[in-house]
């Protein structure tokens, strides 16, 4: 297979890999606080909401070690072992107990930031300044259609229930891990890049002594080096200035992935239907991600577009999404109870107008995110591993 083909083959399997795993962990993270809520079990008495600040605390801070581990192990086996752990996150929610619970929320922070910073490094070392838009657009519609095929089946599965019970919870999170493991395992039919002819026509022998110098390279002295240019490129003007955006899709993730879904399962006014509306919710953020990441990278092609009016676009998107979500969610649906809540907002709750905002939420998202994927890939296609690092360092700090 000629080099361009198999780095279109890498990218499209980079992206099923992480739609099989994050067709689980995404779920997981959507009905969590609402399965934790059902619990029977007096002995557990973990929240959702905190392991969430646990994982998101915990993956930022790895994200400064993160260029170093996959300097050393590199991106293939990095992304394998981190999915190890984000199935044993999931298997936890089958017979949780607080304990295993919390203790996997500090694994999976970690694995986090491995994972990420390997995709970035993986998504740049196959794509160009040609293809790099594009190649970010097909990946995250890949990777955002994990929430459609989850959530649908939440939707089917808890339609018409008002309580979830333990055979439920059981049977949705051995499914979600297996699910889980199937994309953990698909990261090695990744292939390792070939250069063009022309590229290796042009490296001469005393190229290839510098490089095989290079390869010589103690692991300790990588992992070092990693960690340096990470810090160096946290300090320069272009990451300061996209530091920004990053932080506000952290703050948009978070609401979208663990707090929205939470607020349509308890209110009491949406009927019977507000449990299998989380799903239907979790589907639609999903449409919107697989609409936005796919017209998107396909408008990268075009570069008299541009990616300003992608990001406004984006902007005034979530704007209309926040606005709708204020007016049709009463204040108390994400601390509620287990009864849930029958206030209301400034409107009656309307499961229309909910979804609508899951779609325009998901839209929204997919603006920010393929843009500064393309960006990243763009600017520092020398440099990936430690500028992905920086990129979810900031992004993540700002979901604690």
């Amino acid at each position: 297979m000629s080099p361009k083909p198999k780095k279109l083959f890498n990218i499209i399997m980079l992206g099923v890999a992480f739609m099989f795993m994050f067709t689980a962990f995404q779920t997981c993270g959507n009905i969590a606080q609402t399965v934790i809520t059902n619990l029977n079990n007096t002995d557990f008495h973990g929240s959702g909401y905190t392991s969430m600040a646990i994982i998101y605390g915990v993956f930022s801070a790895s994200n400064l070690i993160s260029p170093s581990v996959v300097a050393v192990v590199g991106p293939q086996l990095s992304m394998f072992i981190s999915g190890v752990f984000y199935s044993i996150y999931i298997a936890v929610f089958i017979q949780p107990f607080t304990w295993s619970f919390y203790t996997a929320s500090v694994f999976i922070g970690i694995a986090a930031a491995v994972l990420w910073t390997a995709q970035g490094n993986c998504l740049t070392i196959n794509s160009d300044e040609n293809t790099i838009g594009r190649n970010s657009g097909i990946f995250w519609a890949l990777l955002q259609s994990s929430l459609f095929f989850g959530n649908l089946y939440i939707y089917f599965a808890w339609r018409g229930k008002t309580h979830i019970s333990e055979s439920d919870r059981r049977t949705v999170f051995i499914a979600l891990t297996v699910i889980s493991l199937v994309g953990t395992f698909l990261f090695f039919l990744i292939r390792k890049p070939e250069e063009s002819n022309t590229l290796k026509e042009e490296v001469s022998s005393t190229d290839e002594n510098i490089i095989n110098n290079l390869s010589d390279q103690s692991k300790a002295t990588k992992a070092v080096d990693a960690f340096k240019r990470s810090i160096k490129l946290y300090f320069t003007k272009e990451i300061l200035l996209l530091s920004v955006t990053t932080a506000y899709t952290g703050l948009e993730l978070t609401f979208f992935s663990g707090v929205y879904g939470t607020c349509i399962g308890a209110v009491n006014r949406f009927g019977t239907e507000e449990k299998s509306l989380i799903g239907l919710s979790g589907i639609f953020i999903g449409i919107g991600e697989i609409v936005g990441g796919g017209f998107f990278g396909l408008v990268n092609k075009d570069n008299r577009f541009g990616r300003n009016p992608v990001v406004m676009l984006g902007s005034v998107v979530h704007f209309i999404a926040f606005y709708l979500i204020f007016y049709n969610i009463p204040n108390d649906a994400p601390i509620a109870s287990f009864e849930g809540t029958d206030n209301m907002a400034y409107m009656n709750p309307s499961k229309e107008v909910a979804i609508l905002c899951s779609f325009l939420l998901g839209l929204g998202d997919s603006c920010f995110n393929t843009q500064l994927l393309s960006i990243l890939g763009f600017l520092y296609s020398e440099d990936s591993a430690p500028a992905f690092a920086v990129f979810k360092f900031v992004q993540v700090l700002s979901c604690v």
